[in-house]
């Protein structure tokens, strides 16, 4: 399971560099990515937070009233879903243009009319987004998890034919691939879902069971809108700037939550379960006690490489997108929009682990407001920054907004539960940054040595930067005594 999910996000992330090759960062991409962005930030976060709330009724309904009900629950939930989206199908089909000239200003001319042709298609998606969710989680729940990862790669192998398939042919059939992607992707969910029992019921009657998810979902869907609201703005911003800003910045941003998915994303869903489970037993200590390991963990990854993103962002740019219609020019304007978002790699990070401790301790609420002042942050900032640093600034308002946010948890939770500590040191977190700066600034010595001296490839010597920093770090560690250090150990097994 663990190399098959790898697998998927490095396909997802092959997915980005085919676009970036096939059609660089221009009018097309900005429309593209825009399209996409419409429907996720009206509807996605809906689905997304039903499917968090989904599960544990789920497992109530079984236990308490048998299968049977469990699916006719599941049905009238997914049912519930549909109705939504296929109104707002109709409605996104009607009113695509003034979507466009509210959530994209900047476009004008062709590129406004090849986004309101997307945008038409693309919400198609989002249904079929809500079969992907709903089904993976009632498949989790009963104990099947493989077929559902593999459909992810059709997922990606789909956009992909179409990127190459529309660039030989027609771009406009570009947004298909989306679309097909997620319906294969769903359908087939619901297919392997049929295979292990269930049976669907034409029922539309919104029970107590599926009001009950829709209140629970709430606070979730509040708190994931205002991180997807947060992005928004910036691309919304972005379009008003020259051709490919949008793209500049998706591209950018890709490799950061790649970035952040292989390493963070995976060491929160490890603590996550262990933090309900201290909870539930009442052990608060032992909730601190699981923070403090995290953060530390955290920076232990995220810090050497929010530095080593910044000082390399020119080759890792260069060596992951310039092909193809990938000019040089789109290399130096991700590279910017890349080193920005590098800034608050760290404290991204350290954003998803508190928010998990609120949510452990049954508290939603909190980790919403401190978002909220986060985002109002971040479009002041976008306000103050694109003027002078164009995109860039768009993408350090963005790091900015991260870091404010991440202050506000820290702070509101040691004020509102003063008997768990967080951090009983930041001795420790001094010593990760001094570490990780001699590590990188090392790695740049072996990397002017085998670029400028030896002549190696770029790829070649950013692999042997990345090495010699890893080794360094991992030596200077050791030599620290740092205990984390197992947990970093069982985190790259997993």
């Amino acid at each position: 399971m663990a190399i098959l999910t790898v697998g998927t996000k490095v396909l997802a992330f092959v997915r980005e560099m085919v676009l970036a090759a096939f059609y660089g960062a221009g009018e097309i991409t900005d429309a593209y990515n825009m399209a996409q962005n419409i429907p996720n930030i009206l509807l996605a976060g809906l689905v997304s937070a039903a499917s968090v709330a989904y599960m544990p009724i789920l497992s109530r309904k079984v236990e308490e009233e048998g299968q049977k009900e469990g699916d006719l629950y599941t049905s009238r939930l997914l049912n519930g879903l549909i109705l939504v989206i296929c109104t707002a199908i109709a409605l996104g089909a009607i009113f695509a243009g003034p979507l466009v000239r509210i959530f994209a200003p900047g476009y004008e001319g062709t590129q406004a009319d090849l986004t309101v042709w997307y945008l038409r298609f693309a919400f198609f998606s989002v249904l079929f987004t809500a079969f992907v969710y709903i089904f993976e989680a009632y498949l989790q729940y009963r104990g099947v998890f493989f077929p559902q990862i593999v459909l992810g790669y059709v997922q990606s192998i789909s956009v992909i034919v179409f990127v190459v398939l529309s660039s030989k042919t027609n771009y406009h059939l570009l947004i298909f691939g989306i679309v097909l992607g997620f319906a294969l992707r769903g359908l087939g969910c619901w297919a392997i879902a049929g295979r292990q029992g269930y049976r669907y019921t034409p029922d539309f009657h919104m029970g107590d069971a599926v009001k009950e998810a829709m209140l629970l979902a709430l606070p979730v869907f509040l708190g994931g809108s205002v991180a997807q609201i947060n992005t928004f703005v910036d691309r919304m911003l972005a379009s008003s700037l020259p051709e490919g800003s949008v793209s500049v910045l998706t591209y950018g941003n890709e490799i950061i939550n790649s970035i952040v998915m292989l390493t963070v994303t995976i060491l929160v869903t490890i603590i996550y379960p262990k933090l309900n489970q201290a909870f539930a037993q009442g052990d608060r200590l032992q909730v601190g006690t699981l923070t403090e390991r995290g953060i530390n963990v955290l920076a232990l990854l995220a810090v050497p490489l929010s530095m080593g993103a910044m000082l390399y962002a020119q080759p890792v740019i260069q060596i992951v997108y310039q092909r193809g219609a990938f000019t040089a020019e789109d290399t130096q304007r991700t590279a910017a929009a890349f080193f920005c978002y590098a800034i608050g790699l760290t404290f991204l990070a350290v954003n998803q682990l508190i928010t998990k401790v609120f949510y452990s301790l049954h508290d939603t609420k909190t980790a919403v407001y401190c978002s909220v002042a986060s985002v109002v942050c971040n479009i002041v900032l976008n306000l103050i920054l694109v003027r002078s640093m164009a995109h860039a600034g768009l993408a350090l308002a963005t790091s900015i907004a991260q870091t404010i946010n991440a202050l506000l948890l820290y702070y509101t939770f040691k004020r509102k539960y003063p008997d768990i500590k967080l951090l009983s040191s930041k001795r420790k977190l001094v010593r990760i940054v001094f570490f990780s700066a001699i590590s990188v600034a090392i790695s740049y010595l072996c990397f002017m040595l085998l670029s400028d001296k030896i002549k190696s490839p770029q790829v070649v010597s950013l692999a042997g930067a990345v090495a010699s920093a890893g080794i360094v770090y991992l030596v200077l560690l050791k030599a620290a005594k740092f205990e984390e250090l197992s947990i970093l150990k069982d985190l790259v097994k997993r």
